[in-house]
């Protein structure tokens, strides 16, 4: 049942996200022939005005069919002045603009209502040790970290300290490839405070291709805790600048092997929310805001055929005062789809990886 919810939940966001074409479109008098969720030869389909509806049969996505989107297609000449590149550029950017951007604002509004309804923050203790971790026989529920590797991050608040200590304890690797259940060349040292007593452990992590770093093997626990609604949308916002900063980090050090890890594909994607769904509504809710953001953030990136692709183009025209060759436009697209395949090979071979522990070898 897992896995239909987390089908049902990316056919959701496909749906809002060309919704927001749709609705964009319309509002600026183009005109919207076909609103299909998928592609190959349609399943189902009906027509209300002057719009066809329906669902298609291969699962990848969706899109919306506005009239004039190729300058060369030939447009009835009771339809030319709604057709899409008879409109001014303003118009046509907030039409592209408008898929990734509801992407966004539901991600906020997930992750908002989340913070402020059921907020919960970390605290230092351990709630449980994972059965045959490295943690076993060293750590107990109930023990306080309250330094990694000498560090104590004190500046911060709980929850942050404890995101700095997972991330000090990622920085131990195994030597050579990072393989699943290798374990890291050097000891993460963690100080923990057990009965009152204060004392250091060492413990040498081990790498799980599922979390992309190396584990002790223990989760930290957590307190509810009341925020205000101001303190609610900051911790939203803060979220999604995050995960915007790095997708572009990601996409900026694309040939760098650890930034390429980062890329998932869809079996990944599918993987990680069948995981999630089984931990409960608000983890499900989360997942969901990351991917929908997650996928207004990947359509804003400046190649076609991405929406963002389109608002570079057109950008480029509004400069040049005139339109951009079809030609132009073309090669553009041919180099914007083989990236589009490049990172989808990535996302598949990482996702092989994480099954397997290989991959396709890419370097």
């Amino acid at each position: 049942m897992s896995w239909l919810f987390v089908f049902l939940g990316f056919c959701f966001l496909i749906i809002l996200h060309e919704a927001g074409h749709f609705a964009a479109a319309k509002a600026t008098g183009m005109r919207v022939e076909r609103f299909f969720l998928f592609f190959g030869p349609t399943i189902w389909s009906f027509k209300r005005g002057e719009t066809e509806y329906g669902v298609k049969s291969i699962p990848l996505g969706g899109y919306v069919k506005i009239t004039g989107m190729n300058p060369e297609e030939d447009v009835p000449p009771e339809f030319a002045h709604r057709a899409y590149y008879r409109q001014k550029v303003w118009k046509r950017i907030v039409v592209v603009a408008a898929g990734p951007a509801v992407n966004i604002v539901l991600a906020f509004l997930i992750l908002f209502g989340v913070a402020y309804v059921g907020s919960e923050e970390a605290t230092q203790s351990i709630r449980e040790v994972v059965p045959k971790s490295p943690a076993v026989g060293v750590l107990k529920p109930g023990d306080r970290i309250v330094a990694v590797d000498g560090s104590r991050y004190l500046s911060l608040s709980p929850s942050d300290r404890t995101a700095k200590f997972r991330e000090e304890i990622g920085s131990h690797e195994c030597k050579g490839k990072q393989k699943n259940g290798c374990i890291a060349a050097t000891p993460v040292k963690l100080t923990i405070v057990r009965d009152g007593q204060t004392r250091v452990v060492a413990i040498r992590p081990e790498y799980k291709a599922s979390a992309q770093q190396v584990l002790v093997g223990f989760a930290f626990g957590s307190q509810a805790t009341d925020i205000s609604v101001g303190e609610a949308a900051d911790r939203a916002g803060g979220a999604i600048w995050s995960v915007a900063r790095g997708t572009a980090h990601v996409f900026t050090h694309l040939f760098e092997e650890k930034q390429r890890k980062q890329v998932s594909g869809v079996v990944g994607i599918s993987d990680v929310g069948h995981q999630v769904i089984e931990k409960g509504l608000e983890r499900a809710l989360l997942l969901l805001a990351f991917v929908s953001l997650s996928l207004g953030l990947v359509n804003l990136l400046p190649i076609l055929p991405l929406d963002g692709g389109h608002i570079f183009w057109s950008l480029v025209e509004k400069l040049r005062g005139r339109p951009v060759s079809l030609r132009v436009m073309e090669r553009a697209t041919m180099i914007g789809i083989a990236l589009v395949l490049m990172l989808f090979f990535l996302g598949l071979s990482n996702d092989i990886g994480r099954i397997t522990g290989e991959g396709f070898e890419v370097r």
